[in-house]
């Protein structure tokens, strides 16, 4: 019986070694998660064992180290969850390795071609958080131009400057004694032209401007418009006493034979709005300007957020997200199967997955340009090697400690 008890304590330690082996050699395996072997003794009615037998072997899912990688395709996961993967055969796979790459079809792949998931965006980058997850892909399209519809101006206009009688002498944008003031503005026009737009205000009143605009430059052809925009008033202590809005309309008609005859362009539409200007003592100045159109451009490259955002940079400054990566996690995840290739699939004992937004429930949040290690201790596992080279050897001397003995009873 001495024999069993020492031929399943080799064959136990064996296994804790081959463990120790496993985790040594996974100690620099992104997002690698160790495993330990489990002992139970073995019983048969009996008031001495039969020996030991393995009982599982449990992962330990702990954090590993998050190490920066400065490569923007590289994710690490800092607090729970997993990635969602689709293998190239079709089926689910989960990982905490978030090292990509981008295939030329736009795929965001790992090493081994499996394809990660999330939630898809719209044309327009709106991202439909909370529906079917699908295999992530970032189309290599342009962005279309798109016409400025909005416009805003914050500006102070000196209060020292001289009334115009704009009766008498009527505006002109060629005549500098017709206004105080003038800015200009890049606003852009139905197929991404860059026009410009030049403002001029003129006082009128003790507290009121004339405001005046002409829209010029653009392609060949282009012509120049002329525009009145309204009054600015103020209060006596300086500040604006309307909300400063008008709307301008610019009825676009391109004369030239390089467009041809007809008109190739959208009208302009602009809601402008000079909430926030002054009437103070000081130069008249612009402090702020922005507008809302912008020409067309092509990708440059990606992005990704830490609530996993995939957002598409183009040339024209301009973003907008490709998807949302998904986070899953389980009710137990020491159930979870190992594949390989920094793989995991569910099984009975893990449980159904539980898949949501980084951020969201108790899933963790995603760092982008990094990756997370293995959580390998190395001390330990060296440790539990010399630990089991010795219950080995131990066990080993039970066998020659048993054969002994029945030598002696043979020479009797």
């Amino acid at each position: 019986m001495s024999f069993s008890q020492a031929l399943s304590g080799l064959s136990a330690q064996q296994q804790k070694l081959g463990a120790v082996g496993n985790n040594i050699a996974n100690s620099q395996t992104v997002g690698f998660k160790s495993s330990n072997v489990q002992f139970a003794d073995v019983y048969a009615e009996s008031r001495i064992g039969l020996g030991v037998r393995n009982s599982a072997v449990l992962q330990n899912f702990s954090q590993g180290n998050v190490e920066s990688t400065n490569r923007n395709m590289d994710l690490a996961i800092s607090g729970e969850g997993f990635f969602r993967f689709q293998q190239p055969n079709g089926e689910v796979g989960y990982s905490r390795n978030g090292q990509l790459t981008m295939t030329a079809q736009g795929n965001l792949v790992n090493a081994q071609g499996a394809q990660i998931m999330g939630y898809p965006a719209d044309a327009e980058g709106n991202v439909q958080a909370g529906g079917n997850v699908q295999p992530m892909r970032v189309p290599s399209g342009d962005l279309q131009a798109n016409a400025t519809t909005e416009l805003e101006i914050s500006l102070n206009l000196d209060s020292g400057q001289p009334v115009i009688d704009l009766g008498a002498t009527p505006f002109n944008p060629e005549n500098s004694n017709t206004y105080n003031y003038s800015t200009n503005a890049t606003v852009f026009d139905s197929q991404g032209n860059a026009r410009n737009l030049s403002l001029y205000f003129t006082k009128t009143e003790s507290n009121e401007w004339a405001v005046n605009g002409r829209m010029s430059g653009g392609p060949a052809g282009a012509s120049t418009y002329d525009i009145g925009l309204g009054t600015l008033s103020f209060n006596q202590n300086g500040t604006l006493a309307l909300d400063g809005s008008s709307d301008a309309v610019f009825d676009e008609s391109f004369a030239g034979s390089e467009f041809g005859t007809g008109n190739p362009f959208d009208g302009l539409n602009i809601a402008m709005s000079f909430e926030g200007s002054t009437q103070f003592a000081n130069d008249s100045t612009v402090n702020n300007t922005s507008q809302d159109g912008y020409t067309s451009g092509s990708l440059v490259g990606i992005t990704i957020e830490d609530d996993g955002t995939i957002m598409r940079n183009y040339s024209n400054e301009q973003s907008r997200a490709a998807g949302q990566i998904a986070l899953v996690n389980f009710r137990n995840p020491e159930g979870l199967k190992p594949e390989g290739d920094n793989l995991w699939t569910a099984t009975a004992s893990s449980g159904q997955e539980l898949i949501g937004a980084p951020g969201t429930g108790l899933l963790g949040l995603i760092q982008p340009s990094a990756v997370e290690t293995s959580n390998v201790d190395m001390a330990r596992e060296l440790v539990d090697m010399i630990i089991a080279q010795r219950a080995y050897q131990a066990n080993s001397q039970t066998i020659s400690t048993q054969d002994e003995l029945l030598q002696t009873i043979i020479n009797l």
